[in-house]
């Protein structure tokens, strides 16, 4: 009862209509404008910017027809070694001299180029069949290198040709000398084998390596030349490293993939 009579009473009593209302204080005000203003921005250039990503992936510098394997036809024992690393060798050119017992045997190249790796030894019993040598296929010097990714998954589906790269090279110092530069020349139709990669390289090693996590597809970067630099080749930094670079050396790389719009993540 006594709260009806003072619902009644608050009914009855004027408003107070003279007393200012205060709709908002100047902080609220001012936190309001900014939250509009960033919210404009953001719409703004939801629509009008882009994002730009990365893509990394393993890789070597090498020649664009890659190494092969040799091995040796013979079984005996090494009495010459007649080529050295770093060599070039024309087809057909004396690598190795093996003793059998129907006497002294020539290990030959099978197709020109340089050798970069020689396993066999002088005085080294060597079987047939047994690796002897990896021999790149490159007939001048100064034949320009090229970089192989080998990128697993799907992940090259999304690398356009021309899309630039930036290559982390293992025996230059990236804090002092910056990358290498390059771009996309192509892109591999579907992926190879770890037995196609061998053929390729010339090092099983290497195969089972870049095909850790399955079959990969192959990228192939052409290198951008620079004549103000010691190596031949375009770097982040003014001059790049004071010395050559050698191919069969690993790299890591950063492909830029093209640009997208942000709004394109939301819209189906």
């Amino acid at each position: 009862m006594q709260f009806r009579q003072k619902a009644l009473s608050k009914l009855q009593s004027p408003e107070e209509l003279d007393l200012p209302v205060r709709f908002a204080r100047p902080q609220g005000r001012l936190a309001l404008a900014v939250t509009v203003a960033v919210m404009a921005a953001a719409g703004f250039w939801a629509f009008t910017g882009s994002v730009s990503s990365k893509l990394s992936a393993p890789g070597i510098l090498t020649h664009t027809e890659g190494s092969y394997l040799l091995q040796s036809p013979f079984a005996g024992q090494v009495t010459a070694v007649l080529a050295e690393e770093g060599q070039l060798l024309s087809p057909g050119a004396p690598l190795l001299k093996v003793s059998t017992d129907r006497g002294d045997r020539t290990v030959r190249a099978v197709a020109g180029g340089r050798v970069t790796t020689l396993t066999a030894r002088t005085g080294a019993v060597v079987t047939t069949g047994a690796d002897v040598a990896t021999v790149e296929r490159a007939t001048k010097p100064d034949d320009p290198m090229v970089a192989m990714l080998y990128v697993p998954g799907g992940g090259a589906g999304s690398i356009p040709v021309g899309a630039q790269v930036d290559l982390t090279v293992q025996s230059v110092p990236q804090q002092r000398f910056g990358v290498l530069r390059g771009r996309v020349e192509a892109v591999g139709r579907a992926p190879q084998t770890q037995a196609q990669l061998g053929g390729f390289l010339g090092d099983s090693r290497l195969a089972a390596q870049f095909s850790e996590r399955g079959n990969p597809v192959a990228v192939l970067v052409q290198l951008e030349r620079s004549s103000a630099t010691k190596s031949g080749y375009q770097w982040s930094s003014k001059d790049g490293p004071p010395y050559a670079v050698d191919s069969t050396t690993p790299v890591a790389a950063a492909v830029h993939l093209a640009a997208q719009r942000p709004v394109d993540w939301l819209l189906p």
